[in-house]
């Protein structure tokens, strides 16, 4: 921004209103803001002038290159599991979708957004960040990132449950032993029956919340799943079809609805 531009933006009531300069407008806001991990209670946040000082018009990045950043990084967010969505490039017109079981964002070259619900949300971010110079797109993995409805594993922790299980099995097989030597030396001089009978069962309530704990693992880790896969088939991935409250997609002209189109 030029230094009229910069005196412009100094007179405006934001920025001068507590004698700040845009400059230490944009110093402040740079200290008060993590850009590399910024979202969008960053952005509900700011204020206006904030957003303008941060955020130069002049050097933001648009048109296709804008939409080559934003489809990266979506591409990179939805591969990390930080985002769920599907997402889609659309060349006639040109524009990024992305959308879930039940939200979705249309992104277009200017920068301007559209949508509803929590992809909207997670991706207003992105496309802040893209439109930056400053900001480093991550590489943008090959090939499909959402997984097949099929290919969803029932749960990761098999081996911690394993574990588990070994464990609550030698609490169950000292608590046993213990019980039942109490109970066959019970009333032998010197023994401490009582003390066996007790500790033994310790050891069998302690391996019966094991088994229990890793049941509710299990459990758990089976409607996660399940969950998981309904979520994949509502965007399509195993019949191809998009949620009927997306907005019409189709391309301007003569052109085919699908042409200029690739899944992301």
């Amino acid at each position: 921004m030029s230094d009229a531009e910069d005196e412009r933006a100094g007179d405006s009531p934001g920025a001068d209103g507590d004698g700040e300069s845009l400059q230490a407008l944009r110093e402040r806001v740079e200290t008060e803001y993590d850009f590399e991990n910024f979202g969008p209670a960053d952005m509900a946040e700011m204020s206006a002038d904030e957003w303008e000082a941060a955020f130069d018009p002049d050097t933001w990045i648009t048109g296709q290159e804008l939409l080559d950043r934003v489809e990266a990084d979506l591409r990179s967010r939805v591969a990390d599991r930080d985002v769920f969505a599907r997402v889609e490039r659309h060349e006639d017109p040109p524009r990024v979708l992305a959308y879930s079981e039940s939200s979705y964002a249309l992104v277009y070259p200017d920068g301007s957004v559209e949508g509803e619900g929590t992809v909207l949300r997670d991706v207003k971010p992105t496309v802040a960040l893209a439109s930056m110079e400053s900001y480093d797109v991550p590489d943008a993995p090959e090939g499909r990132i959402l997984p097949s409805p099929g290919d969803v594993p029932e749960g990761g922790g098999e081996l911690g449950n394993t574990v588990i299980q070994v464990i609550a099995v030698a609490q169950g097989i000292a608590g046993l032993l213990l019980l039942g030597a109490g109970v066959f030396s019970y009333g032998e001089t010197g023994s401490n029956a009582v003390g066996m009978a007790v500790a033994g069962l310790a050891f069998l309530a302690v391996a019966v919340v094991l088994f229990v704990v890793v049941a509710n693992a299990r459990l758990s880790d089976k409607f996660r799943a399940e969950e998981y896969r309904e979520r994949l088939r509502a965007v399509g991935l195993e019949d191809g079809e998009r949620p009927d409250f997306l907005p019409p997609l189709e391309a301007d002209g003569e052109s085919g609805a699908d042409e200029g189109e690739r899944e992301a």
